[in-house]
């Protein structure tokens, strides 16, 4: 069940209103989560901010989307694991690494390796360890790689996070599975 109702630009407070008129005349529209999000200008705009910097990351894309399928998978959202799967086929993954992505591994031990920390990141931060950091750097993951996995990590918890409490699922995006 839709908790909150996605706002049409005209709706939205005016810091909100400007966001999305920008987005909507760059891309056409703004979508359903964005559009929800709008009731709150400041999450719109950190979402935003963190979405575009985390774009100029130097994970691999379609490495980024195995890591968004594990958490996701975890966090548990729906519409979050939708658009991951089809964002992982566009950037070449197959049906086997979307389920692989999914359980959390990968066929490629230095993929698994991240993927595996990036959920500990989500689940257990508290348990990661210099061993862990370390056994990344083995696999021959730079500390900007590394550095990188939080700011991930928080851009997949506030997208989960909020599709769940807005009760935005692939139904109400007028999507369906």
């Amino acid at each position: 069940m839709r908790r909150l109702n996605a706002l049409d630009p005209a709706e939205a407070p005016a810091k909100s209103r400007e966001l999305l008129d920008d987005i909507i005349s760059r891309s056409g529209s703004a979508g359903e989560m964005v559009s929800t999000m709008a009731h709150s200008p400041a999450l719109l705009q950190g979402y935003l901010d963190l979405s575009r910097a985390m774009k100029r990351s130097k994970l691999p894309r379609a490495l980024s989307e195995k890591i968004s399928l594990a958490l996701q998978e975890w966090i548990g959202c729906g519409l979050c694991l939708d658009a991951h799967a089809v964002a992982g086929r566009a950037a070449g993954l197959s049906e086997a690494d979307i389920a692989l992505a999914r359980q959390g591994t990968s066929t490629d031990a230095r993929e698994a390796a991240l993927i595996a920390v990036a959920t500990r990141v989500l689940a257990e931060p508290s348990s990661l360890t210099d061993e862990d950091v370390a056994e990344l750097r083995g696999h021959g993951w730079s500390d900007r790689i590394i550095a990188e996995i939080p700011g991930l990590v928080a851009l997949n918890l506030l997208t989960g996070s909020f599709n769940l409490l807005a009760g935005l699922k692939l139904e109400s995006a007028g999507k369906t599975a």
